[in-house]
């Protein structure tokens, strides 16, 4: 006689077993902890419309807890906005949200809502983040870095994506953070950054990569040290840092070495044309160097030259399958790349399909010209 396992059940077929015997048939044992599952659990979970077996294969260990709080989570999220079916979605995502104590979430929502303007805004970040929301065991280094991210004057806004991003940096004590942010603070102000302007600085930096305060303050100091002896300025230095994003922190300087040698050589330029590159696109610098190197010959391959990189670096942001695309939209429009500038290359895809629209219209204007020119001299 063939024998029917309840995970082997569709889902119809699982509400009509579920109806006859609401418990008994979802208790099993975890494969990975040889524990027998909590049926109360699963019952209200299922009632939830959680996938139960998505929850086994990924995180079969929740479900054999003594203690959760399924029906207490999903209150406390319906009560801040969330529907049944983003409930079920946060709840199977990140089903250790149902062993956080209800006193704990409430305290949690508490120091969400500090950051977060209303309970709407905290919900859209609970279902991108929820790792983030549910971390419970640093809720006082959480609360004390809000606090000093706030006394700096930074926006509400930037300080929940920072949280909601790098929930890790918010878990470490606030002294790491305070002696990222001095670092920061004392390399802006160095480089002839304006104290004026200094939050908004660092709120630009934070926005675009809420991973900063992650990389250690020494780090920092290796990276702007390496630039330095490399002849830039200070000025010039701050602008690399500001485009960069604040991945400055993330590059060896042994790594941004190796990318300058390599440019140096097969481009045969001076340091001053190697520096003005560097200048015209930062993020050279942030390639690893294998896929730089695999873009330059790539570039080689379909027939640009290396004079046409010098004059527009930027060209090797794109992947050499986007630049040949483009180069045959280009050359369909009328436009030789191998003779002109590659700078038109460049660019959102918007921008670049805007351009292709308009030299478009120039060629078809120009073939009805020759066209028209040539019948006037046949006649």
């Amino acid at each position: 006689m063939l024998r029917v396992t309840t995970a082997s059940l569709c889902t119809y077929c699982q509400r009509i077993k579920f109806s006859l015997n609401p418990v008994a048939p979802f208790s099993k044992v975890t494969s990975t902890n040889n524990r027998l599952e909590n049926p109360h659990t699963i019952e209200a979970l299922y009632k939830l419309s959680v996938d139960i077996g998505k929850v086994r294969k990924f995180k079969s260990w929740v479900l054999s807890e003594t203690s959760a709080y399924v029906s207490e989570i999903a209150d406390m999220l319906r009560d801040m906005g969330a529907d049944s079916s983003l409930i079920a979605s946060i709840l199977q995502n990140h089903p250790e949200a149902i062993l956080c104590r209800p006193q704990d979430i409430k305290a949690q929502k508490n120091l969400w809502m500090s950051v977060c303007a209303t309970d709407r805004e905290l919900i859209s970040i609970i279902e991108k983040f929820p790792a983030a929301f549910f971390m419970m065991s640093h809720h006082e280094n959480q609360h004390a870095n809000i606090v000093y991210l706030q006394s700096l004057g930074l926006c509400k806004r930037i300080i929940g994506k920072v949280m909601a991003s790098a929930p890790q940096s918010f878990s470490q004590p606030v002294q790491r953070n305070k002696e990222v942010l001095h670092t920061l603070r004392e390399t802006y102000l160095e480089l002839g950054g304006d104290e004026c302007n200094l939050r908004v600085w660092l709120q630009k930096l934070l926005g675009h990569n809420p991973f900063i305060l992650l990389w250690p303050a020494a780090a920092w100091r290796d990276g702007l040290c390496f630039l330095t002896d490399q002849g830039f300025t200070k000025e010039e230095i701050l602008s690399l840092v500001s485009c960069l994003r604040a991945s400055i922190a993330e590059l060896q300087p042994e790594t941004m070495h190796q990318t300058l040698s390599f440019f140096e050589q097969v481009l045969d330029c001076s340091k001053e044309e190697l520096k003005q590159i560097v200048l015209c696109c930062p993020a050279i610098l942030s390639f690893p160097l294998p896929s730089l190197v695999q873009r330059f010959y790539g570039l080689m391959d379909i027939g640009l030259n290396t004079e046409q990189i010098k004059e527009c670096p930027a060209v090797l942001e794109l992947t050499t399958q986007m630049v040949l695309y483009r180069m045959q939209k280009l050359a369909s429009c009328g436009y030789d790349t191998h003779s002109g500038s590659l700078d038109i290359l460049v660019g959102s895809k918007r921008d670049f399909d805007m351009i292709c629209g308009m030299l478009q219209q120039r060629h078809q204007k120009t073939m009805v010209n020759t066209t028209t020119s040539l019948r006037s001299v046949e006649e």
